[in-house]
């Protein structure tokens, strides 16, 4: 039995793997409609989520199976005080798989502990969102034709943003891929990304404070939020929210064949001027979210035995 909390937890073949199988979903949906009669995904949702929550379903109703679960703590036995490990352990005994959203980092781990299920980390704080950079890869490989010899521009907040640093520690791992971190002094990216991953892999980056310093080079823009959940105070979150907004004027700077990718929800930080740009991916990236997680369902559940009919 496998579980999936980070990116590296699929060595880069299986991660291959796992891409060219959402590629066949997409071009051959009909081949998986029944893929997995008979089977429950159970999502343990303890805080708000709209694409996460929605695609693992839509996911998992697409392969014939069935959902079942929770979208809030109050809604859940954790508001009467459940440990987490004890709410998986009862889920166990009633779905096939679980995906996990949780604000405290490690909580999908000590889920997945004590799970006889397979467990999908759908996000724990600010650590890790492993269903998104699997998304992120999906999306960049399918339009871009690779996923090496790119420069790759992160922008917004990078230091509580867990899609940025689950994509960093995924992109190390191909050729000549190169970062520019946009941020604030604020919100960039931490210590431990900057030394343990960028640095101590070799891999090539650069921090700027001003995106229209960044656009010329880049092949791919990854917008993200700032998320005032990550913030202790209002203040700092209001000082900061609008720190960088791309717009049409901004996008002029960029290549014609650059990617604007955003994990979404947007605030305002992208402009409702840039959606009609043939170089805004966002929306698109989201459909791929549901074919990805289709396939890693799939997988997972090989993992475990399962005689998935694909």
């Amino acid at each position: 039995m496998r579980h999936l909390m980070s990116p590296l937890d699929l060595s880069v073949e299986e991660l291959d793997n796992l891409l060219d199988l959402a590629n066949d979903i997409e071009n051959n949906p009909h081949k998986y409609a029944h893929a997995c009669d008979g089977r429950k995904l159970a999502t343990c949702f303890y805080e708000p989520s709209t694409r996460t929550r929605l695609s693992f379903e839509a996911a998992m109703l697409n392969l014939g199976g069935s959902v079942l679960g929770f979208a809030g703590a109050d809604s859940s036995s954790a508001a009467k005080g459940e440990s987490v490990s004890d709410t998986m352990r009862v889920i166990s005994c009633y779905a096939d798989i679980a995906a996990i959203r949780h604000p405290k980092e490690g909580a999908a781990l000590v889920a997945s502990q004590k799970s006889q299920i397979p467990v999908i980390n759908a996000g724990d704080g600010g650590h890790q969102h492993p269903t998104q950079t699997l998304t992120d890869l999906l999306t960049i490989r399918s339009l871009k034709g690779r996923l090496g010899d790119i420069t790759i521009g992160l922008c917004g907040d990078l230091k509580f943003g867990r899609t940025v640093h689950s994509l960093i520690n995924a992109l190390i791992r191909y050729e000549n891929v190169k970062f520019v971190l946009i941020s604030p002094e604020e919100l960039k990216v931490p210590e431990y990304i900057r030394e343990d991953v960028l640095k101590k892999n070799k891999v090539p980056f650069e921090e700027v404070e001003r995106l229209e310093q960044a656009m010329p080079q880049l092949d791919i823009l990854y917008m993200t939020r700032v998320q005032k959940e990550r913030f202790f105070n209002e203040e700092d979150y209001i000082r900061m929210k609008d720190f960088y907004i791309l717009n049409r004027k901004k996008m002029e700077l960029a290549k014609p064949d650059m990617l604007v990718l955003h994990p979404l929800p947007r605030v305002n930080e992208i402009a409702v001027d840039v959606d009609d740009d043939p170089r805004a991916a966002y929306f698109k990236q989201a459909q791929y979210g549901v074919y990805v997680r289709m396939a890693l369902i799939l997988t997972l559940l090989k993992w475990k035995g399962d005689d998935i009919k694909c």
